[in-house]
């Protein structure tokens, strides 16, 4: 893994795939509908590996990282969730543009321990918890950060309701997406965008507006 800049954020360093970095030992084989960088190959069947998503940086996280630099105000002083952490992106800008602490929460233990490298390279602390936190009560934090956790239908149906509790527990949550298929937005406010590259774009073409969105409550359940 090289240590390099993120695309439009050059605040921060990840360490990020290329192709010798050999991902292609982690990776589970599988259809899906995300196009693979070239470090990551397709199989001679013409399936795609999924790829190992802590090792990139991904619009969502991208896109409220940038948020957070504009707007510090946002985090400073604050107890911070960074929700599917990945390579903690999100909770590195958190950190870094001054909340009072940082929580990372990743399954996956390789995104565990990319978390742990990364937050070093840039200098910041952040407390990783490496279990599903979606299926209990929200943790003691004033807001969530919710970078690109939308990428999927199964998904969507687990965290919404983990984002609810968080709103009756008094939690303010932001989302960032890129306006993938599964995100909820008839509960989302669009606070801002901002071009970030997104895993899987060609080289050399244009970026798409991405979102920041404030999670709203149900009115159904109002």
């Amino acid at each position: 893994m090289r240590l390099v800049p993120v695309p439009a954020l050059p605040e921060i360093l990840l360490y990020t795939a290329h192709p010798a970095s050999g991902l292609r030992r982690l990776i589970e084989w599988r259809d899906h509908d995300v196009e693979p960088e070239d470090s990551i190959e397709a199989d001679e069947d013409g399936t795609e590996p999924q790829p190992p998503y802590w090792a990139y940086a991904w619009a969502g996280g991208a896109v409220l990282a940038r948020f957070i630099f504009e707007r510090p105000q946002t985090v400073i002083g604050r107890r911070v969730l960074d929700l599917g952490a990945g390579s903690g992106l999100v909770g590195i800008a958190a950190a870094k543009a001054g909340a009072r602490a940082v929580l990372a929460a990743e399954i996956d233990r390789n995104g565990v321990a990319a978390i742990g490298l990364n937050a070093a390279a840039n200098g910041v602390t952040i407390t990783v918890v490496d279990k599903d936190i979606t299926t209990g009560p929200p943790p003691a934090v004033d807001l969530v950060l919710a970078g690109d956790v939308f990428y999927g239908h199964e998904v969507a149906l687990r965290v919404t309701p983990f984002l609810d509790r968080c709103l009756a527990a008094g939690i303010e949550v932001l989302v960032g997406d890129p306006r993938r298929t599964d995100l909820p937005l008839s509960r989302l406010r669009l606070l801002a965008e901002h071009q970030v590259p997104d895993f899987g774009d060609a080289k050399g073409v244009a970026t798409k507006p991405s979102g920041v969105f404030s999670f709203e409550a149900d009115d159904r359940c109002r």
